[in-house]
């Protein structure tokens, strides 16, 4: 459940809002007695991190590799023109 807080406390007191958060709170912050955000924790949420990562990696197999030959120092840093 979020709590509420009005804009201006939240301006006040946001390093310990903050810290509320990374434990778990969420907040709807107002402005004269309306809410104008909301302030929740961001999930690390491994699943997308793992569904990406399965992604990436079956589209690199399903490429061709393409033989370039070997690069210099200086062909890998070249600015372009």
């Amino acid at each position: 459940m979020d709590k509420i807080v009005p804009a201006a406390e939240a301006n006040r007191r946001f390093s310990r809002l903050l810290r509320a958060v990374r434990e778990g709170d969420s907040y709807v912050v107002t402005a004269h007695g309306r809410p104008v955000a909301r302030i929740i924790p961001i999930r690390d949420d491994d699943a997308v991190k793992d569904k990406a990562r399965e992604l990436l990696l079956a589209r690199l197999r399903s490429q061709a590799a393409i033989d370039v030959g070997r690069w210099t120092r200086e062909e890998l840093y070249e600015e372009p023109a």
